[in-house]
């Protein structure tokens, strides 16, 4: 009797305790221009319009606003992780047709926990599983593209219709990206020894999770994610506050303004060597469109970071060939291209 009604306060406080934490999340959110603002003028004292005064003035309001964000965005989606674990979106894909396998992919890389570190084991499952190579690839290219973070950082920084151009944009490039490798027939391309994996497919068996458990799965997601990327986002605000207050607005739009053709491939060129995640290069992306920089342009650059990291490529050279990786780079890059011509063109 008394382990059951441990069992059911466990419960009310994982149920009780977001709920009584939200008021207060609200609270801190929507004042935290006043409070960054009250701190730099009346406690800090500090010159309006100073180049120092400035960048302490969007470092200490955009850091807490981004962690907010994060911490809100990732413990709701963290329940909905509780029911996508690798094993089961392999399931979901295996035996799927391309196109409709590839839309699959995509969907489920936005949920599925995934990083540079896995890519290989997933690559490995999937292919053991009979999943078609194009469409592994459109869940190896929107896993680590189209994620929480990212959503919540465009969201915070730029606004949510942004952010929803990046989502659907970042969809299309995965679909169609995984689409066209799997009608070029690339599988010659792929190292010989992973076809001959025989290591039999062994069924599913996961442990049922209740709601408690679930919601203490929130709450490592949050600390571990947070605890993983809490530097990039310092580091990259930190660049941004910088350029916000020093860097001339004329000088980046004159080099990576719309009116420049060049400016989208060489955002790409400049950011495919780059290693970053979203929480390092978006505050970064922030301040080149406060500068000038077209949104396609700025798009183009984050995405060519985040979907073409470097750690990644060299991960999976140990399963594809260097043909397979340069075409892979070679699609990716002109989907990304294609789209920062379109949305530069629409003028966003």
């Amino acid at each position: 009797m008394t382990d059951k009604i441990i069992s059911i306060n466990r419960k009310l406080n994982g149920f009780l305790y977001p709920l009584l934490m939200l008021p207060l999340w609200i609270i801190l959110y929507w004042n935290l221009n006043f409070i960054s603002n009250y701190f730099i003028d009346n406690i800090l004292n500090l010159s309006k319009g100073v180049h120092l005064t400035e960048t302490l003035r969007f470092f200490i309001y955009e850091v807490p606003k981004v962690m907010l964000l994060l911490i809100l965005i990732i413990f709701g989606v963290g329940i909905i992780r509780t029911y996508f674990t690798p094993e089961k979106t392999r399931k979901v894909l295996e035996g799927k047709s391309l196109f409709t396998g590839n839309i699959l992919a995509s969907l489920l890389g936005i949920v599925t926990p995934f990083c540079s570190c896995s890519a290989i084991p997933l690559f490995l499952g999937f292919v053991e599983a009979g999943v078609p190579i194009g469409v592994t690839f459109s869940f190896l290219i929107a896993a680590p593209m189209i994620n929480e973070v990212a959503l919540v950082l465009l969201a915070g920084l730029f606004g949510w219709k942004v952010a929803m151009i990046y989502i659907s944009t970042g969809l299309i490039i995965a679909i169609f990206s995984g689409w066209l490798i799997g009608k070029l027939k690339l599988e010659k391309y792929v190292a010989d020894w992973v076809f001959s994996i025989k290591s039999g497919k062994t069924e599913i068996t996961e442990d049922k999770l209740s709601f408690y458990d679930r919601i203490n799965n929130c709450y490592q997601a949050v600390k571990e994610i947070v605890g993983k990327i809490w530097l990039y986002i310092i580091i990259g605000i930190g660049i941004g506050a910088l350029a916000h207050a020093y860097v001339p607005a004329d000088y980046l739009s004159s080099i990576l303004g719309s009116e420049n053709w060049y400016g989208v491939p060489l955002a790409i060129l400049i950011g495919v060597p780059l290693y970053s995640n979203a929480a390092g290069v978006i505050p970064i992306v922030s301040v080149l469109i406060e500068k000038g920089v077209s949104l396609g342009t700025a798009l183009a650059f984050m995405m060519s970071v985040i979907a073409l990291s470097l750690p990644e490529i060299i991960i999976l050279k140990k399963v594809l060939k260097w043909q397979m990786i340069a075409i892979f780079i070679g699609i990716v890059s002109g989907g990304i291209i294609i789209v920062g011509f379109i949305f530069n063109y629409i003028g966003f």
